[in-house]
This record gives structure tokens, C-alpha cells and sequence, in this order.
């Protein structure tokens, strides 16, 4: 996995070295945002990357025409908008996401100190007695069933013993 990762990183500086080198060939746009599109990286690659970065502004220090000067300004202008919409666009879905999560948490928050949600401890002591009164039930069935067993036992030994004490008086 180390080994991808490295493998990508040098990729992306090839295409860097690769789009900075062209810049430089034709004149084109010598800046941050501009060589990052280029390159297809996102900007932080260049600034996690100092020499890359320090080989970005010392090509764009070199001087160039006024016309490409021109040329390459409104360039870089129109790439760091463009860079700009979309990181505006990534952060304000990245803040809806946590306006959700934080109205998430206030409302679970308000709900637990309204006192109208019972709290876990007293939810899971309530099923407890569900399950408890349940098994009470169950047991008075059993209760039940065994007492009539014993009736029945009862009512069977008392006939014997009728039976037997009729017999012996008999003789």
C-alpha cells in the first residue's frame, strides 16, 4: 500500500515537472493554481511538496514579455477563480453536512433534558419489566397447571383411600 502511494506521489510530480517544463517552452501560465489543473493535482500536492513548489515560483519569477505577462495574468486570475468556486462549492457542502450533524446532536441533546424522551437507562429498565412481567406470566401458567395436577393427585388418593377403607370394612 506504502509502495502505491509512493508510486502515485512520483506520477503526480512527473506531471508537474511535465506541465512546469511545457509553461516554460511556451510561455503559458506559471502559477500555483494554474501548473495544479494543468497537472491534474490539487494544489496542496504543490505546497505539501517544497521543492515542487520553489521550482513553481522561481519559473514564475523569471521575466517574460509584457504580452505574455498580460496573457499569463488573466490566466492564473481565471484558474485561481475557477479553483475558488470549487473549493467554495466543497466547503459549502462540507458546512450543510455539519449544520446537519450539529442540529442532530442539539435536537437529541434538547430532547434528553426536555424530559419528554425517556433516558436510556430508564428505557432499558422498562423493557426489563416487559420481559420480567412476561415471565411472571408464564410462571402463574406453570403455577396453575401444577396445582391442578396436584388437585387431580389429591382427588385420585382420597378415592383410594376411600376405596381402601370401604374394602377393609368389608371383611
Amino acid at each position: 500500500m506504502i509502495e502505491g502511494k509512493q508510486a502515485d506521489s512520483a506520477r503526480r510530480r512527473d506531471r508537474v515537472i511535465q506541465a512546469l517544463d511545457a509553461a516554460l517552452r511556451t510561455g503559458g501560465d506559471i502559477t500555483v493554481s494554474g501548473l495544479a489543473r494543468t497537472a491534474r493535482v490539487d494544489r496542496s500536492f504543490l505546497y505539501r511538496h517544497r521543492d515542487l513548489l520553489e521550482r513553481v515560483h522561481a519559473a514564475a519569477s523569471t521575466p517574460l514579455q509584457d504580452v505574455r505577462l498580460a496573457a499569463v495574468s488573466r490566466a492564473s486570475l481565471q484558474a485561481d477563480l475557477a479553483n475558488a468556486l470549487e473549493r467554495n462549492t466543497r466547503l459549502a457542502s462540507r458546512v450543510r453536512q455539519l449544520e446537519k450533524r450539529l442540529s442532530k446532536q442539539f435536537g437529541e441533546q434538547a430532547w434528553s433534558e426536555s424530559g419528554l424522551g425517556a433516558p436510556p437507562d430508564i428505557d432499558q429498565l422498562q423493557r426489563r419489566i416487559v420481559l420480567l412481567e412476561q415471565e411472571l406470566i408464564q410462571k402463574r401458567g406453570e403455577l396453575e397447571e401444577r396445582t391442578e395436577e396436584l388437585d387431580a393427585a389429591r382427588a385420585a388418593n382420597r378415592e383410594l383411600t376411600r376405596a381402601l377403607n370401604h374394602g377393609t370394612g368389608n371383611d
